[in-house]
C-alpha cells in the first residue's frame, strides 16, 4: 500500500480527507496534552506525529526525512534559545536589570494597572521591527523581574505582550502581509494602508484590555497577600522563581554600564538583522563571560548554571520541528487547509470570508503560518471570486482574524522563546491567553466590516 501522500495524485476527496481528519486528531491530542499538562511539551509534539505518521502509510525511512526537513526550519531558532537564554541569565546574574526594575517601580509607583498598561506600549514599540523574537527578547528579560516582584501573574506579561506585537505585526515587514501580497501579487504597502486604522484601534483595546486585567489583578493581589507594597521586598527573582536567597557574589555594580552597553549593542545587531540571532547572542555571551568573571570555572559554572533552562527549551524546539516536519511532509496541513472550506454549506459560502476570519485565532492552532496563507487563503479567495466576495476582503478578513492569535500557537517558534524566557508553560498560557485573544480578534473583525475595510 502507497503512503497517502502518494495516493493524493490518485485518488480524490477520500484520502485527502482521512489525511485531514488524521491531521485535525493528531494537532487535537498535541494540544489537549499541553493544555492537561500530564505530559511534558517534548513527549506531546513527538509521539502523537510519530504514530499518525505510520498509521497514515509512511515509513522509518520517511519519518527519518520529515524530522531532517523540520530540523532545518528550527534549527537556527533553537540555537538562538540556547545562546539567548544563557545572555540573558548572565544578565541577570550581574544585576543588570535590578536598576531598570527599581526605576519602573519608581516611575510607576507600583501600580499594578499602569504595569500592565505600560506593558502593552513597550511591546508596541518593540514589534516595530516586525520580529515577534527580538520583541519576547527584549520585553520579558526587562518586564518579568517587575511582575514578580509586584506578584503579578506572569501569564498577564505573556498575554498583553502577544496582543499588542500581534496586532503591530500588520505592518508590510511582519510577515503575513508579505504571503498575501505574493499570493494576490499586489504592493505590500497599498495592501497595508487599508490596515492601519484596524492597527491603531486594535493597540487601543489592548490598552483597554490591559486597564481590565489590571484592575483584575489588583483586586486578585489584594486577596490574596492584604497588600499592594512589595516595592522593597529584597527577595532574589529569578526567571519565574522568587527566592529568599541572593548570591551578591555574582552582582557587578561597577560594570553595570558595560554590562548595559554590551546588551544594547546585542539587541541592536538582532534587530538590525546584521547577523544572525543565535550569532548575536554566542558573541554577547563570549564578550560578557570574561568582563565579569575572571577564571574559566567561573565563567562555566555560569553557563552550567543556565544550560537547564536553555537545554530544556532548545530540545521542546527541536520536538515542535518533528511535528511540523510531520504535518508537512505528510501532506496533513495542506488536507487540512483543502477540506476546511469544503465542510461548509453551500448557503454559507458567500460569507465564507467572514467565517474563516472568525475561525482565524483557532486555526492557528492547527496550520503554520505558511501553511494559513500559502494553501488555505488561496483556496478561499477563489472559492470567494466565485460568489462575487473581492480578493482584498477575503485577505482582510483573513489577516484581521488570524494575526491576533500568532502568539498563543505552539506552531509559532516565537511563542516557546517567550516560554523559555519566562519560564512558563504552553498549555497555561493557552488557557490564560486563548479567549482573549479569539474575542479581540473577532472584534477588530466587526470593526473591519464596519468601518467597509471588508465588505459582505
Amino acid at each position: 500500500m502507497l503512503p497517502f501522500s502518494s495516493q493524493n495524485n490518485q485518488l480524490k476527496g477520500g484520502v485527502f480527507l482521512s489525511l485531514s481528519i488524521l491531521g485535525f486528531i493528531t494537532i487535537i491530542v498535541i494540544i489537549a496534552l499541553l493544555i492537561s499538562g500530564r505530559v511534558s511539551p517534548l513527549v506531546a509534539m513527538v509521539i502523537p506525529p510519530i504514530i499518525a505518521t505510520f498509521i497514515a502509510g509512511f515509513r522509518f525511512e520517511e519519518l527519518g526525512e520529515f524530522f531532517s526537513s523540520g530540523l532545518s526550519s528550527v534549527m537556527n531558532v533553537a540555537v538562538m534559545f540556547i545562546f539567548a537564554i544563557i545572555f540573558f541569565g548572565i544578565m541577570q546574574d550581574v544585576g543588570l536589570f535590578e536598576p531598570l526594575i527599581n526605576k519602573m517601580i519608581a516611575l510607576t509607583k507600583g501600580r499594578i494597572v499602569v504595569v500592565a498598561i505600560v506593558t502593552v506600549l513597550i511591546a508596541v514599540v518593540a514589534q516595530l521591527d516586525g520580529s515577534g523574537a527580538s520583541t519576547f527578547l527584549i520585553t520579558i528579560p526587562a518586564l518579568l523581574p517587575l511582575y514578580l516582584r509586584l506578584r503579578m501573574n506572569p501569564y498577564l506579561l505573556l498575554l498583553l505582550i502577544a496582543g499588542a506585537a500581534a496586532v503591530v505585526n500588520m505592518v508590510p515587514w511582519g510577515g503575513p502581509l508579505g504571503r498575501v501580497a505574493s499570493v494576490l501579487e499586489v504592493d505590500i504597502t497599498e495592501l497595508w494602508y487599508p490596515l492601519i486604522p484596524i492597527q491603531i484601534i486594535g493597540v487601543l483595546l489592548m490598552l483597554a484590555l490591559a486597564l481590565y486585567l489590571g484592575f483584575r489583578e489588583k483586586h486578585r493581589i489584594l486577596k490574596q497577600y492584604g497588600t499592594l507594597d512589595f516595592t522593597h521586598d529584597d527577595q532574589h527573582i529569578t526567571q519565574g522563581v522568587v527566592s529568599s536567597e541572593v548570591d551578591l557574589s555574582l552582582r557587578r555594580p561597577k560594570l553595570l554600564w558595560v554590562n548595559a552597553v554590551i546588551a544594547v549593542m546585542v539587541i541592536g545587531v538582532l534587530v538590525a538583522g546584521i547577523v544572525p540571532a543565535a550569532l548575536a547572542f554566542l558573541i554577547g555571551v563570549a564578550i560578557a563571560l570574561p568582563i565579569n568573571y575572571r577564571t574559566p570555572k567561573e565563567q562555566m559554572e555560569r553557563v552550567r548554571t543556565h544550560a537547564p533552562n536553555a537545554l530544556t527549551m532548545a530540545s521542546i524546539i527541536i520536538a515542535a520541528g518533528l511535528f511540523l516536519g510531520i504535518l508537512n511532509g505528510t501532506g496533513m496541513l495542506n488536507a487540512i487547509a483543502n477540506n476546511a472550506v469544503n465542510i461548509l454549506p453551500s448557503a454559507l459560502s458567500s460569507y465564507l470570508h467572514i467565517i474563516i476570519g472568525i475561525l482565524g485565532v483557532p486555526f492557528d492552532l492547527l496550520l503554520s503560518t505558511d501553511a494559513y496563507y500559502f494553501a488555505l487563503f488561496p483556496i478561499v479567495e477563489q472559492i470567494g471570486l466565485s460568489f462575487g466576495i473581492d480578493s482584498l476582503s477575503t485577505a482582510y478578513a483573513m489577516i484581521i482574524g488570524n494575526i491576533v492569535g500568532t502568539f498563543v500557537s505552539p506552531l509559532a517558534p516565537a511563542v516557546w522563546l517567550a516560554l523559555g524566557l519566562s519560564g512558563l508553560e504552553m498549555g497555561k498560557h493557552l488557557k490564560y491567553s486563548f479567549f482573549w485573544m479569539w474575542g479581540l480578534s473577532i472584534v477588530l473583525l466587526g470593526i473591519a466590516i464596519a468601518i467597509g475595510i471588508i465588505t459582505i
